[in-house]
């Protein structure tokens, strides 16, 4: 007992006897500091006390689908801010290959009654994908935030960059540079966002009167590999410019540009989605549409409270933040053109 009241008192940065009067229900201590206690306990791996089960904990379950793409830790650090200056703690669960899966990540965020979860993409964006642990979060009333895409059969608000205008501005971007031969790399048939990146790319390519055949159009895992794979076959049916449905996959398809021995600019124009980490150091800089990623995770924040606090009878559905085109050196006037 004596180690648990000092080790909790150093994670607050209170005294023991503070610690003790929360554990025993005494008054003194004012109600932050009674929740940074309780936090510390459930952060710690202590029970808490018969008389203060009955409250959900402050821990708020960010769960996201990697870390190898920059734009899921850059929106973890926002969301982990935001929650902080609320008085909750994220728990991150991100999945590994081989590792905890998201219904397990759901199961143990269960088990330390969580006040919360968001979902930075997942499986809730892919029709196809199963989304049981999704509807036991529901059946819990358990407060949910989902970021990228609404779940379908869910009541969950979602906070989503517009799909549609980011296609819009990266392919209004290369036909403006006079590309007619336009490729698209994109996830999974069942990924929501992917499907309206494809349905703007249509309509884009009949407005500007550009070609998008099937043939133009790839699906990848999201990963550097992927990008190369459906780059290098985009490349070998002579596309000169490709939007890409990640910065990852564009790199990945600047590397297939370059293992044939083409120029990126020159030989092939290359735009991404996110404007992720870095992306203005690579070689060439690449040109990208940029996700409002700090605007988007309060936002998530702010809708996650709300439910908490019991203030969302009629959430807002989904929320979609304005995209921005960020131009660097990955793009140009085909050649010859």
């Amino acid at each position: 007992m004596t180690r648990r009241l000092a080790q909790v008192a150093k994670k607050v940065g209170v005294s023991e006897a503070t610690v003790s009067r929360v554990l025993n229900g005494r008054p003194g201590v004012s109600e932050a500091t009674r929740q940074s206690v309780l936090t510390a306990l459930d952060v710690l791996g202590y029970e808490r006390p018969t008389q203060l089960r009955g409250e959900r904990a402050r821990l708020v379950g960010l769960v996201i689908p990697e870390l190898q793409n920059p734009i899921f830790p850059a929106l973890a650090e926002v969301i982990g801010g935001a929650l902080a200056q609320r008085g909750l703690t994220p728990v991150l669960c991100t999945q590994t290959k081989g590792g905890a899966a998201e219904a397990d990540y759901v199961d143990l965020l269960l088990q330390q009654q969580v006040s919360g979860v968001v979902f930075a993409g997942g499986f809730f964006a892919q029709g196809d994908a199963p989304h049981g642990h999704y509807q036991l979060l529901a059946e819990r009333k358990i407060p949910v935030v989902l970021i990228n895409a609404m779940a379908e059969g869910l009541d969950f608000p979602c906070v989503a960059c517009d799909d549609i205008v980011a296609v819009e501005q990266a392919w209004r971007h290369l036909a403006s540079l006079g590309h007619r031969r336009i490729g698209l790399v994109l996830g999974p048939r069942d990924h929501a966002p992917s499907r309206r990146k494809l349905d703007s790319a249509q309509a884009m390519a009949r407005a500007t009167g550009t070609e998008l055949t099937d043939e133009f159009v790839e699906r990848s895992i999201f990963s550097l590999e992927g990008g190369q794979a459906a780059g290098t076959r985009l490349l070998e049916r002579g596309v000169t410019g490709i939007v890409c449905g990640s910065d990852p996959l564009a790199l990945g398809v600047i590397r297939a540009a370059r293992r044939r021995g083409l120029n990126v600019p020159r030989d092939v124009s290359v735009v991404g989605f996110d404007d992720s980490l870095f992306m203005n150091c690579t070689d060439p800089p690449l040109s990208t549409v940029r996700q409002p990623i700090e605007a988007m995770g309060r936002a998530a924040v702010d809708l996650l409270c709300a439910q908490i606090q019991g203030g969302v009878h009629n959430h807002p559905g989904e929320l979609l933040f304005e995209p921005e085109l960020v131009v660097r050196g990955s793009t140009a006037q085909p050649a010859g053109g």
